[in-house]
């Protein structure tokens, strides 16, 4: 039994850029792969598959290290965007005057939402744009992508680093490990976030971590252990008796987000599990509730070639304008030097799993949760 570890981005100062585009290694039942993409949107992207047994995970360097997609046992996790990516940053305008340029490279399974902010546009009494949507970190590249393969344990960590920085402004620094493990469809991922700067700052983060089918469909349902839960707007109250249930795509349906706190188990660990139609399938998503209390659920229940999909989104706040969630208290303050820890993992299950895994998220007596009709006061600026 071997490892080995495989320098696949190195960029700091005093030292020249490099990175491997073409690379292909295994190691027993693991195996690391690099590529770029060209044509269209694709142009130039860099894509690292990873392999460890039945699992495998794709990893996008050049957008904030999202994973694009994940195979587990020949289940694909992601979605089908009416976006065809991955796409290059560069055609990507995140300062777009209305604020939703983010949404021109939207496609991945696992987007981060940060670090400055993660939320709606924000726009100050003129109407000019202070923040876009959902923030900058999914469309900046990592200077540093390391990938480890370890025989032994059975396992492929690959860590990498991503900046946020303006001058005078802020400088942020997200640096993140990720694990496979060779031996269950597991994908788990620990981001630490520090201020690299003498200056103390705020920051927010949020994972919009998003499925389409097949995973996705009439009849699918989201499991959790529900504490409170209020619809984001007006929009979403008619969702509010349905709100973890799903239904077939229907063409024109506007999209509708419901805000919720869970309950996290003994752990500290609070999980969502979408199960799949007729329960042969599910992926569940866990985070430390400590670090991110606020979670949301995104249904976008529209036509197919729409971009049929649901989005399980644990944050540090409610997706709302940073101005409104800094006045709620919900920014992440870090002195100089300061960091925080966010720690997640993605697993999927099969038919015979899905029940004990049920039982373990809602535990031995279902909670009775605190359910509004109306959006709630503090959570939505209605």
């Amino acid at each position: 039994m071997s490892s080995q570890t495989l320098q696949l981005i190195t960029s700091h100062r005093g030292a020249s850029f490099s990175a491997a585009d073409r690379v292909d290694v295994a190691l027993g039942h693991l195996a690391v792969r690099t590529r770029r993409l060209s044509g269209g949107l694709r142009e130039g992207v860099l894509l690292v598959e990873l392999v460890a047994g039945e699992t495998k995970v794709f990893v996008l360097p050049d957008r904030g290290l999202g994973i694009w997609k994940i195979m587990a046992g020949g289940v694909e996790l992601g979605w089908q965007s009416p976006v065809h990516g991955p796409v290059n940053p560069r055609f990507v305008p995140v300062a777009e005057p209305s604020g939703l340029g983010w949404l021109d490279g939207f496609d991945e399974l696992v987007a981060r939402c940060g670090l400055v902010s993660n939320g709606a546009p924000d726009f100050d009494g003129t109407g000019r744009l202070v923040h876009g949507l959902h923030g900058r970190i999914a469309n900046l590249p990592a200077h540093h992508l390391d990938v480890t393969l370890d025989e032994a344990a059975g396992t492929i960590t690959l860590t990498g680093a991503v900046d946020e920085t303006r001058f005078l402004c802020h400088s942020l620094r997200m640096t993140t490990s990720l694990t496979l493990h060779a031996d269950r469809h597991r994908v788990s991922w620990t981001d630490s976030v520090k201020n690299i700067s003498d200056r103390p700052t705020t920051m927010q983060m949020l994972y919009h971590v998003n499925f389409g089918p097949p995973l996705l469909g009439p009849g699918s349902e989201v499991v959790a252990a529900v504490e409170e839960l209020g619809p984001r707007d007006v929009a979403a109250e008619s969702d509010v008796p349905t709100w973890n249930r799903y239904v077939a795509p229907q063409a024109g349906r506007s999209e509708q987000v419901h805000f919720v706190r869970l309950r996290p188990a003994a752990d500290g660990m609070a999980t969502a599990m979408l199960v799949g139609p007729e329960g042969r399938n599910a992926a569940s998503l866990s985070w430390r509730a400590d670090s991110l209390p606020c979670f949301s659920l995104w249904k976008n229940q529209g036509g197919l070639a729409d971009g049929y999909v649901t989005g399980l989104e644990p944050g540090t706040n409610y997706p709302n304008p940073r101005s409104f969630e800094e006045s709620q208290g919900r920014v992440v303050p870090l002195g100089p030097g300061a960091s925080v820890r966010f720690d997640l993992a993605i697993e999927h299950f099969a038919a015979g799993a899905i029940d004990a895994e049920r039982k373990r998220i809602t535990g031995p007596v279902a909670p009775v949760p605190a359910i509004h009709s109306r959006p709630k006061a503090g959570w939505s600026r209605v």
